[in-house]
């Protein structure tokens, strides 16, 4: 049998399932609904004090993207932080932790920026005895309106301060949660390592307005017809987070930097695309929102599954395992040949990949009638785009063949041939080869 279970910062947990700080860890109910089910962690809902009182709104927190079959691809969330007692989230953190020293519990913090704020609040939570803080640096609304949240995480100064700060007042180790509403990942996230962070945990919510009532004239969920953005979560948003935690795990200045990942975790197989690209853990938020707490029995059993088919014994034999072959564009190889190709016994002659390729791409699929009508790829056309395998209603119909292995036009050589001149890429260990 696999062991799903992880060490992230020195803090145990059964298996690598947290929940984020987010409605569903907000009270000790739920939380030990979490635990119950198998959840192996959780981040509790974001406390503060200091600053104006925090009082959410009724009627319209959530906005929601469906795809077919009124599938729930993204929500949209204006809550704020907690809006319960700070005295009572601390007693219920302290004896939720004591009913249950195996799971993982970590308090999110979020205070206005000065040292004295995050000082008295550090000292509070740290009696709780919970096993580490997630500072948040990611909420888009409202708290970002008050110079919180998103507005210190889009400042990397900022980061670095209040991560020294928080290292300085608190032996818990910190875990700072970033914005991905930045142009470059890497740079909040480095600022987290200079401050002292143990770990970063990303991405936090995008920044987003769901949609226009056009008829109202107002946005999408609005109250009294008028509404604002919000923090955008769910399925929509896992490439962008796939492709920010792999930049953290392969730059160079925060290569090592333990990574906790959310963005749209749905599947045990979403789990392990971003253990592989370095997680340590990850979190989750939209499915337990959109299909309750007992759907992390899904992913432990598919997560094991997975793990004991490919001979994988802990988390540890695969984590990272694919950040050597995450590049830049430059270090691909242009001369590898790839073609379409389709079979024609799965075909169900729709002919929708003719239409695209000849109304947006390269015109290499063309309809012929040799008895009965099919679908032809001209070799001499096909770019190897692959629009064509994507939009093919009927998996594997229509496959991308390699042609040819290739020369590196870098260096002359056969991709395949091993040269000990060659040095890696520097902020690519492991990837393809350049001239050294």
């Amino acid at each position: 049998m696999a062991d799903l279970s992880t060490s992230f910062l020195g803090i145990k947990s059964p298996n690598p399932f947290w929940l984020a700080s987010a409605p569903p860890t907000d009270r000790k109910t739920n939380v030990e609904r979490a635990f119950r089910a198998g959840w192996g962690g959780v981040v509790w809902k974001t406390l503060g004090e200091a600053g104006p009182p925090v009082v959410n709104v009724s009627g319209a927190r959530y906005g929601a993207v469906y795809g077919p079959d009124r599938r729930l691809m993204a929500l949209n969330n204006i809550e704020l932080i907690t809006d319960r007692d700070l005295e009572i989230n601390l007693q219920e953190i302290k004896e939720v932790k004591r009913k249950w020293p195996d799971r993982a519990l970590v308090t999110s913090l979020m205070v206005p920026c000065d040292e004295s704020s995050w000082q008295k609040i550090l000292a509070r939570v740290e009696e709780t005895e919970c096993d580490g803080v997630e500072l948040n640096f990611g909420c888009p609304h409202g708290m970002s309106e008050r110079g919180m949240g998103a507005a210190v995480g889009q400042v990397p100064e900022y980061i670095e301060m209040v991560a020294r700060w928080c290292k300085a007042h608190t032996r818990m180790p910190v875990i700072v949660k970033l914005t991905p509403n930045i142009t470059d990942i890497r740079a909040p996230a480095r600022a987290a390592k200079a401050g002292g962070a143990d770990a970063v945990s990303l991405i936090n919510t995008i920044n987003s307005l769901m949609g226009v009532d056009i008829d109202a004239m107002a946005p999408m969920h609005a109250i009294e017809g008028k509404g604002t953005h919000g923090g955008m979560c769910g399925p929509a948003v896992k490439p962008i987070a796939l492709s920010m935690v792999s930049e953290i795990a392969r730059d160079p200045e925060t290569r090592g930097l333990p990574i906790s990942a959310i963005g749209g975790v749905t599947t045990w197989r979403d789990a392990a695309e971003f253990i592989a690209l370095g997680a340590g853990n990850v979190q989750v938020c939209t499915a337990a929102m959109t299909y309750g707490f007992k759907i992390v029995q899904e992913m432990i059993s598919g997560l094991g599954n997975y793990m004991v088919s490919k001979g994988y014994r802990t988390i540890e034999d695969f984590r990272g395992r694919a950040v050597p072959n995450v590049t830049d564009w430059q270090y691909l190889n242009l001369n590898y040949v790839a073609k379409a190709e389709i079979n024609q016994d799965l075909c169900i002659k729709c002919g929708r990949c003719h239409i695209v390729c000849e109304d947006t791409s390269h015109q290499a699929i063309f309809p012929i009638v040799d008895g009965k009508r099919k679908f032809v790829v001209n070799d001499d056309e096909c770019v190897g785009c692959n629009l064509c395998v994507l939009v093919c209603p009927v998996e594997s119909c229509i496959t991308l063949v390699h042609r040819t292995q290739g020369v590196d036009p870098r260096t002359g050589l056969d991709y395949d041939r091993p040269a000990a001149n060659w040095t890696t890429h520097p902020n690519n260990p492991g990837a393809v080869p350049v001239a050294g």
